[in-house]
């Protein structure tokens, strides 16, 4: 199994809001989110309670052009969101948030997991072909970038709401 994990805390914002504005994502609001970079994320299936929600992202990360396309398989409110990346069928990869609100703060912990068990393993170092050191540099940058970014904007639109 590959993990890499960043930290990073933003002020001025709790958990809620972050999933809230992930699980209701529209295009626009994740370019405005961080333009240029954040080109597309939006909800393709929707299901009760989140969980089984289809959502499409489309990012540059380094110098990666990222698209993705990820079932939510978990979500405790306030807390933690798990998107399982999916092709034709879904992949071993999963994209892990886990917030703990330390107010006037939260902390995001941003977790992409990769790999089989059992004898799916022996496979797993074509894994470590895109999930390089240098990936993972890259991935650490953008999540220490973006959330804050995040909170800015959420701060802004609480500040001037609709």
């Amino acid at each position: 199994m590959i993990t890499l994990q960043s930290k990073t805390r933003v002020s001025g914002v709790r958990g809620q809001q972050i999933l809230d504005f992930l699980l209701n994502c529209t295009d626009s609001d994740y370019r405005r989110w961080w333009p240029g970079t954040h080109l597309h994320l939006r909800t393709l299936e929707r299901h009760p309670g989140d969980v089984g929600n289809v959502v499409y992202m489309d990012e540059l990360v380094g110098g990666r052009h990222l698209k993705l396309t990820g079932v939510v398989t978990e979500l405790v409110p306030a807390k933690k969101l798990v998107w399982q990346m999916r092709a034709s069928f879904r992949l071993p990869i999963w994209l892990v948030l886990e917030l703990h609100d330390e107010p006037p703060s939260v902390t995001i912990t941003h977790t992409i997991r990769a790999g089989f068990t059992g004898w799916g393993r022996l496979v797993d170092p074509v894994f470590r072909l895109y999930l390089s050191k240098s990936f993972a540099r890259a991935m650490d940058d953008h999540v220490k970038t973006e959330f804050p970014r995040l909170g800015e904007l959420l701060r802004g639109a609480s500040a001037h709401p609709a």
